[in-house]
């Protein structure tokens, strides 16, 4: 290991004594999927519990109310859980933000429950490398960041949220709160087995369009009927028409229909886009409403969008250049080779991108097979990426920026 200082390094080498895996663990053993709130607010609990041990104000934040659209065209309120906020040094010169999820995708009576040593250095657990595992890497910076000799010259907010799975819906303004000012974000979403880091983000968008017809009799009088099921379909085959490079659109499921003998006076058509910049979102957003008016007059019915663009697209600005330039530095000073490509994935460091505000968003283990129950913890990534996390932290307050 390379560093600036005899101090700079022992500081980092106190990786090794901090309680990485066994918290990481003992996190994981309590299921928190997103709409888990018993096993939510007990890892909230546990999480506030430990980020207690720095300094500042730890609070549980109420989640904003999120609306989802039920196959009947209703719109209910969905419950999430709370968010854990964690605010240290707020007058410090330079401050950042550092960001997590505290859910993961398997719900309560989900199979995948536990966690096993597939070999030396390897677990097998759900929500191991996403997230716990990253969200203990978070800590660990930050604790070896308070015994650093620049811990004055910077200050930071944490911000764990419960349904970053989910699209962030009742915690995506307490991020654009957050990030308002920041020099700099990082989010711990995990890396790949490699080390590789994901760089520029497509953007995603869901939307459930509700159509409402006029109901008739399939053999009397059909042609009174405004069959909801027919235009849906027929939406849904236009808006497949939009795909095309640099815009993915997938018409994924239609909720309505009803016995053969009558025309359908109801459907829900829920679809996904994927843009990969913020002309191609653009382009998505008037087409999709130009489509709810030429729908609905051509099939003389009511059609009703619900829905938004969750996750703007992520490109890699100078700013955020720089950034990933400072990471990749801190890496060859602890003898790892860091570098990222793009992804159409997303996850909070689009919204956090949005803002304006560099980031970079798989700082937390390297691990694999997320979302599924082959999901597995690479151990040793744990040590390593504290020590990466530590010193990119450490520089940002050295240097006052980026």
């Amino acid at each position: 290991m390379k560093a600036d200082s005899l101090s700079e390094k022992a500081t980092l080498e106190r990786a090794t004594g901090l309680p990485l895996l066994p918290r990481t663990v003992e996190w994981a053993k309590t299921n928190s999927g997103t709409t888990n709130l018993d096993g939510l607010k007990t890892v909230a609990g546990m999480l506030a519990d430990s980020f207690s041990i720095l300094p500042g104000k730890t609070d549980l934040v109420d989640p904003e109310p999120v609306e989802a659209v039920r196959a009947d065209g209703t719109v209910d309120r969905i419950q999430r859980g709370q968010h854990l906020v964690v605010s240290v040094r707020p007058q410090a010169p330079v401050r950042i933000l550092l960001t997590g999820h505290m859910d993961t995708v398997f719900p309560a009576d989900h199979a995948f429950q536990q966690i096993v040593e597939l070999e030396r250095g390897v677990l097998n657990g759900p929500g191991l490398a996403d997230m716990k595992g990253g969200i203990s890497v978070m800590l660990g910076a930050l604790q070896l960041l308070e015994q650093s000799e620049v811990t004055s010259r910077i200050g930071y907010d944490v911000m764990i949220n419960s349904d970053e799975e989910v699209g962030s819906g009742s915690s995506a303004s307490l991020i654009e709160r957050l990030a308002r000012g920041k020099t700099a974000a990082l989010t711990y979403e995990p890396a790949l087995p490699d080390g590789t880091l994901a760089g520029e983000r497509g953007g995603s968008g869901n939307f459930s369009i509700i159509f409402t017809g006029k109901s008739a009799h399939a053999g009397r009088n059909p042609d009174e009927g405004r069959n909801a099921l027919i235009a849906a379909a027929d939406m849904a085959l236009q808006l497949k028409a939009l795909h095309r490079e640099g815009l993915s659109v997938n018409p994924a499921k239609i909720d309505g229909g009803g016995p053969n003998n009558a025309v359908p006076d109801h459907a829900v058509l829920r679809v996904n886009f994927r843009p990969k910049s913020l002309a191609d979102q653009k382009v998505a957003q008037s087409a999709l409403d130009q489509l709810v008016s030429e729908i609905a007059r051509t099939h003389d019915l009511g059609v009703h969008c619900h829905g938004s663009f969750g996750r703007p697209p992520k490109p890699i600005d100078p700013q955020a250049q720089k950034l990933f330039g400072l990471v990749k530095q801190c890496g060859a000073e602890l003898g790892l080779d860091i570098n990222w490509r793009g992804t159409g994935g997303v996850c909070d460091g689009n919204n956090i991108a949005a803002c304006g505000i560099p980031v970079v968003d798989t700082m937390g283990v390297r691990g694999g097979a997320i979302h599924s129950s082959d999901e597995y913890l690479i151990t040793e990534s744990l040590v390593e990426r504290t020590q990466l996390s530590a010193l990119t932290i450490m520089r940002i307050a050295e240097k006052g920026g980026l």
